[in-house]
């Protein structure tokens, strides 16, 4: 007789918890659903193991999920542990009431609870946010057990009565509601098992009810036991007609005939139930490292390198995290690290357990000894998971010193491209940066990477505890020349992350300044001046800067005079070095487009007393082109220090113009 009755609420939390289903991942059913057949299954082999139940030999676990669009059904099917229907009263019947809980609490003392998937007896009830109806028919493997047949419409209101099931296992079948349709198509169920399931620790296969059969043709010698024969296909032997050693024509055999069999096709589980990670490091090939990576991220470019983790105490952690070549002309730099517990995915990037610095790597992360919630797709908020973050920092810092110690010319070669990772981890993490920080490079002008003692070390005879630094090459080309001649050395720190990196390091190395090639001219680049030199000049820098002032209509700007040792250079613009800072701080953090000058863009206009054009100005004050050299000494000291607006551009173009006709007069 049917037994009949309402599920009794186990706990006061289930409705929030089904809520926060129903409105976030629909999909996630399938995670646990195919989750609790691994926890039968794992079940069952940990009695093996014990010796209280014998393997049939020719038993081979799987997980069949079946998908119906014609029925609007979706089948799980395990060959696990099963249930009597006193467990399914418990464990189904009284939600939250956990079998795997139960099971572990059993058999603690021969149990290894990291095989446990399911820690909550909730799963199963994720099948309501998608399902009319839900059917479980299960048999226990216990000798004896009656099979049972259970439904439910709706999660409120059960049936349970003697099933009809011949085998030890499970099957749950749903009936979907209208809204959730797109479950039971194949290529969907496809996609959400691979998310979810692609390591889960036993074979998931997936077929489609309604879908036409699929066949494939084999050689005769590998038909197996299993195979499903459609029809033997003979292949005729092949012939061909050739000269004998006489000149005479004859047909020979080139292939013999053969037989070959069309069968049903095999089938394929969606996932690998040995990941990568899971093998120890030893064991692994550069060739697995990388098939593995352009698989879990379809990512086609190779990683730089990888770092493999592989811990048992104080907590079970595997992984492999890779650093990939980042594109840095991207602002928004986000890698990939997926999370998983015992082989199921849980969630990319959770920043509870990765480092947000670390976001920028590509990788799989396996913790068994995640304090999840109920629902799984969050971390309860403790120490332990902080602890996880910390080793994962570690780990990814010793492998990055390591290699500048033992293998610093692979290192080098990798930095241009690990240095923007490296350099955002130094300004969010202290223990990276700790760690890091004898390892951090900088590239100077002739290729060299150096760190920054290295740097200090080069140049204290010319400027001590001074380090310049390059922001873009091409517009600083003019100082990058002067620097070279003079025999300078400066460092390229040409990205995003460098303005805020140089702050930092200045705060971490006391005494040093860092200061950009175009922020002041050095001593080097000047004549010494004496005090009666300076005096004899000063009525022509006064008269250089008022006619300057006039002629550019910047009444505020600050023109320098200086005897520079090249005579070959007219003008130059410097901007110093916190005025340069501030404005790249707010390009950062201003809207597209919108203008930065007005947070502090102080340029000094530099101009050479010793160069012809600028002594010819002294001369000719009031002369028909000395307005437009002016304006023309200043535009060309404007571009070699950046760019022009286009409405200077084109009047540069312009003035260039009416200067070389004049010239051509």
């Amino acid at each position: 007789m049917a037994k009949k009755g309402s599920l009794t609420i186990n706990s006061e939390n289930i409705f929030p918890i089904i809520k926060k289903w129903l409105y976030s991942d629909h999909d996630i059913f399938y995670r646990e659903l195919v989750s609790n057949g691994c926890d039968a299954i794992t079940k069952l082999k940990k009695l093996e193991i014990m010796g209280e139940w014998q393997k049939p030999e020719d038993l081979k676990f799987k997980i069949q999920v079946t998908t119906d669009s014609n029925e609007k059904t979706i089948t799980f099917q395990d060959n696990g542990i099963g249930m009597t229907m006193e467990e399914v009263d418990e464990y189904i019947n009284q939600i939250a009431f956990s079998g795997a809980r139960d099971f572990l609490e059993k058999y603690k003392d021969k149990a290894n609870e990291d095989q446990i998937i399911g820690h909550f007896g909730l799963g199963f009830y994720s099948a309501f946010m998608v399902a009319d109806k839900v059917t479980i028919d299960t048999l226990s493997y216990k000798e004896g057990a009656e099979p049972v047949h259970w439904e439910s419409d709706g999660g409120t209101e059960y049936e349970m009565e003697p099933g009809d099931k011949k085998e030890p296992g499970t099957i749950i079948k749903l009936y979907l509601n209208e809204e959730s349709l797109e479950f039971c198509n194949e290529y969907r169920a496809k996609e959400i098992l691979e998310k979810y399931c692609s390591f889960m620790p036993v074979e998931i296969y997936l077929s489609n009810a309604s879908g036409e059969p699929e066949y494939e043709t084999i050689e005769k010698d590998e038909l197996r036991e299993t195979d499903t024969v459609i029809e033997t296909i003979v292949e005729e032997a092949k012939t061909e007609e050739k000269e004998n050693e006489n000149g005479e024509k004859e047909v020979v055999e080139v292939s013999p005939a053969k037989e070959k069999y069309k069968i049903a096709k095999r089938p394929v589980p969606v996932n690998d139930v040995n990941p990568l990670w899971n093998k120890h490091p030893n064991e692994c090939t550069d060739e697995e490292y990388k098939s593995f990576y352009r698989k879990v991220f379809h990512d086609y470019k190779e990683p730089l390198f990888w770092i493999h983790l592989n811990m048992d105490y104080p907590f079970n952690l595997k992984g492999i995290l890779y650093f990939p070549k980042l594109n840095i002309n991207y602002d928004s730099l986000e890698g990939t690290i997926k999370l998983y517990n015992s082989q199921v995915f849980i969630a990319d990037n959770i920043k509870e357990v990765i480092p947000e610095f670390l976001m920028l790597l590509k990788g799989v992360i396996d913790c068994p000894d995640l304090p999840l919630n109920v629902s799984r797709s969050a971390l309860q908020n403790d120490g332990f998971v902080k602890k996880i973050s910390d080793y994962i920092t570690k780990k990814v810092a010793d492998k990055l010193t390591g290699m500048f110690k033992t293998d610093r010319e692979n290192y080098e070669k990798y930095w241009d491209d690990i240095n923007p990772f490296i350099k955002f981890g130094c300004l969010k993490d202290e223990k990276f940066a700790e760690k890091i920080n004898d390892a951090i490079l900088f590239k100077n002008l002739e290729g060299k990477y150096l760190t920054i003692s290295d740097c200090l070390e080069e140049n204290k005879e010319k400027h001590e505890n001074k380090i310049f630094y390059i922001t873009d090459e091409k517009e600083q080309s003019q100082y990058i020349n002067m620097f070279k001649e003079a025999g300078l050395d400066a460092v390229y720190l040409t990205q995003n992350i460098d303005n805020p990196f140089v702050g930092y390091l200045e705060q971490k190395n006391e005494n040093v300044k860092f200061l950009c090639i175009n922020s002041d001219l050095s001593d080097i680049f000047k004549e010494e001046v004496s005090e009666e030199d300076k005096e004899a000049m000063k009525a022509d820098v006064e008269a250089l800067t008022e006619l300057f002032r006039k002629t550019l209509g910047k009444e505020n700007l600050d023109v320098k005079v200086e005897k520079l040792k090249n005579e070959n250079v007219s003008s130059m613009i410097t901007v110093s070095e916190d005025s340069r800072r501030m404005q790249e701080m707010m390009k950062m953090y201003t809207m597209p487009g919108m203008d930065t000058s007005m947070f502090g863009g102080s340029e000094t206009l530099v101009l050479n007393y010793n160069n012809k054009l600028v002594q010819y100005i002294l001369g000719h004050k009031d002369g028909e082109h000395t307005n437009a050299i002016c304006e023309q000494l200043y535009d060309l000291a404007a571009l070699s220090h950046g760019s022009l607006t286009p409405e200077r551009m084109t009047k540069f173009i312009a003035r260039s113009n009416d200067l070389m006709l004049a010239m051509a007069e």
